[in-house]
């Protein structure tokens, strides 16, 4: 249900289970993480993106009351997009909602299709987020954004996060999109890259 193509120094993960909207299980969590912590040394850009027309679901609500909505292959994904030494970016073919917007606001550029949305409905399923999540999403677009999307169970539109700070780029081939923001980084390499990024807070 990873979908993994390399191609010219860019590897794409899709995530690959349109019929259920991209909803994640344990599987596909683990999977994500084992493959951005493998990058090889000739990975100078790592590309996060769905089939159809979610981004993701967030959880599989049958493994999420199994356990998944607190486990902690979250924490282990997030943590491994963030800490990828080549350039991590979020094509976002749709939604992106709950437990997934992790790995979203973990990588270092959001690129999103102009109907995409971002919402986090912990509050309303009695859950708490996972512990990084409201810490990078205050750091991208502020303590008040966070609280709308946590604490008030807001659905921000594409247009609204770009202004917030939580996407960079609008685009209708975010896909495109995302492999031309990888030009300079896959020009460059991945030593570079790391180099690069470990100057810029996260």
């Amino acid at each position: 249900m990873i979908d993994a193509v390399q191609e010219a120094g860019v590897l794409t993960l899709t995530l690959d289970r349109p019929e259920k909207a991209n909803a994640v299980t344990r599987e596909m969590l683990a999977e994500l993480a084992d493959r951005v912590e493998d990058v090889g040394s000739d990975v100078c850009a790592v590309i996060l993106t769905g089939r159809g027309r979610v981004f993701s679901a967030g959880a599989d609500l049958d493994a999420a009351r199994a356990g998944l909505a607190t486990d902690a292959v979250w924490e282990r994904l997030s943590g491994a997009v963030a800490g990828c030494p080549a350039l991590t970016i979020a094509a976002l073919n749709g939604t992106a909602a709950g437990g997934a917007l992790g790995m979203v606001l973990a990588c270092d550029l959001r690129i999103a299709v102009p109907g995409a949305s971002m919402f986090y409905p912990v509050m309303r399923l009695g859950f708490l987020p996972q512990p990084s999540d409201p810490v990078r999403m205050a750091a991208l677009g502020g303590a008040s954004a966070a609280r709308r999307i946590l604490l008030a169970g807001e659905k921000i539109s594409a247009g609204e996060a770009k202004a917030l700070g939580l996407l960079d780029e609008i685009s209708e081939d975010c896909l495109a999109a995302a492999h031309a923001r990888a030009a300079d980084a896959c020009a460059a390499g991945q030593v570079h890259v790391a180099a690069i990024k470990a100057m810029i807070p996260h």
